[in-house]
């Protein structure tokens, strides 16, 4: 089972590695790596966030999980166009992102034991 698990990690950790390469190598090929500080690659991601979540805005719960397959085609571009700000963020600074949301993901078990936020949204300084 660890096998599979390990494998697993290994072959997202190469995913998001290759994927850095290619948005590494687009940016080159246009000269646009002048341009992608990790300033103005948070504020084009934040941006991008804001075009996902316009997509949302005004929509019930039950509206937001049944999209029409036009609307889902949108919010699928601008998620990927969140996951390349993001890698490219992630790559300019060094960070590893798989590494950082499994130390995350630990941090946040902690902060949050299953057996006291089982079924509510309350934050952690609220328990």
């Amino acid at each position: 089972m660890f096998d599979e698990f390990f494998n697993s990690l290994l072959m997202e950790k190469q995913s998001v590695t290759n994927l850095a390469v290619k948005l590494r190598t687009f940016a080159s090929e246009r000269d646009w790596d002048q341009f992608h500080s990790p300033k103005n690659l948070t504020m084009a991601l934040s941006v991008e966030v804001s075009e996902l979540m316009e997509h949302f805005q005004w929509l019930t719960e039950e509206q937001s999980l049944a999209l029409s397959p036009k609307k889902l085609q949108q919010v699928k571009e601008e998620i990927g166009d969140v996951l390349i700000y993001l890698t490219r963020l992630a790559d300019k600074l060094g960070i590893d992102m798989l590494e950082a949301a499994t130390k995350k993901l630990e941090v946040n078990r902690a902060k949050y034991p299953a057996d006291k936020v089982r079924g509510t949204a309350k934050k952690y300084t609220e328990l």
